[in-house]
């Protein structure tokens, strides 16, 4: 279905304030915004950004390029074009539907192609080749204009120097950040049932910043502070921001990874599919992913250790870590929560 038709969501949401980039271009507006970032990362977990350079237009045409891999291109070539997750500890290619364990036997009914932003570094399906400078635009774009400035706020919310992380995440270096476009498929009545109208469990990111492109068809849920799963506004051309781990792990603590999880839709959009667009960033390989504890903040607030500093795992090390297992190691259950441990890190999944 195309964006256009997908209808509003009809349900009570979560919201916070949208952020706009223009202020971010002078010192002092870079300021003010860092603090209205730092409040919404260390409390609600995740922010809105409108006037990001993209044009609603624009934003359409991407989700329209987002849906070619699924409705273009036969199940034999997607095959073909089939990530190894589970062996490389890579996402690049399709992550195919029902890969994933959800729960009691269920598995996912998502589809997602990923590419990584150096588009030349796998080989794609022949439909999608020509729109590869496209994809490529969308990666930069999402890099330069986007992430860079959010971690330089996020840098000066630390009171170090306003280009810190901006150095972890160079975008010709050696490193696994990508463009993800992602498709969800209705479900039987009995696979609701059996997984409690959860798609996908409440998890964390293992990067440092994940792009979402606001969807209108309602299925993200954040666990907020209260210990409630809240909704997330869909906003027309908005971006919702979040941190991971890796980003939380530099942080000591401080901005912390979000929680959150895919559920059933409202049942007014339950019979559509869920269509979405991503830029999933990570520092560079070879960055370890231990406290910067130069920073004045971590220094009076302390930190929040999830390892020994000199056990602390690269990027590489923790992405690798992360993609391999997720849904499909053997969890430990502890009520609501599952366990697993990686590179000696406890994990949880919320279900």
């Amino acid at each position: 279905m195309a964006l256009g038709e997908q209808r509003p969501p009809s349900t009570t949401i979560q919201s916070t304030s949208p952020f706009y980039f223009g202020p971010a271009t002078t010192p002092e507006g870079r300021a003010e915004l860092a603090k209205l970032v730092t409040e919404a990362m260390t409390s609600q977990g995740f922010f809105y950004v409108v006037n990001h350079g993209y044009s609603p237009e624009q934003t359409k045409r991407i989700f329209d390029v987002a849906n070619v891999p699924f409705e273009q291109v036969s199940d034999a070539e997607k095959q073909a074009y089939a990530g190894t997750m589970k062996v490389t500890g890579s996402y690049q290619g399709y992550k195919l539907r029902q890969y994933w364990h959800i729960d009691n036997g269920v598995h996912d009914q998502l589809e997602h192609y990923n590419i990584n932003r150096d588009v030349t570094k796998r080989g794609h399906p022949e439909v999608v080749r020509p729109l590869l400078p496209e994809i490529e635009a969308f990666a930069k774009h999402n890099h330069l204009n986007v992430l860079h400035p959010i971690l330089r706020l996020l840098a000066i919310g630390l009171e170090l120097p306003e280009e810190t992380f901006v150095n972890f995440h160079g975008y010709d270096a050696p490193g696994e950040t990508y463009v993800r476009f992602m498709k969800y498929y209705p479900r039987t009545k009995d696979e609701e049932e059996k997984t409690g109208q959860v798609w996908l469990k409440g998890h964390t990111d293992f990067g440092t910043i994940t792009i979402l492109y606001s969807q209108p068809v309602a299925a993200l849920q954040i666990l907020a502070p209260d210990g409630k799963w809240k909704w997330v506004k869909h906003i027309d051309n908005a971006l919702v921001i979040n941190a991971g781990d890796a980003m939380e792990f530099l942080s000591g603590g401080y901005y912390r990874a979000t929680i959150h999880r895919v559920v059933q839709p409202p049942p007014d959009q339950q019979t559509y599919t869920r269509l979405g667009a991503f830029y999933f960033a990570m520092s560079d390989d070879d960055i370890k992913l231990a406290p910067l504890m130069q920073s004045p903040v971590l220094q009076r607030v302390g930190i929040k250790r999830r390892f020994e500093d000199d056990k602390a795992p690269t990027m590489e090390e923790w992405r690798k870590g992360r993609t391999s297992a997720y849904g499909q190691s053997e969890l430990t259950k502890k009520g609501q929560v599952e366990e697993e441990m990686i590179n000696g890190v406890l994990v949880k999944h919320y279900n």
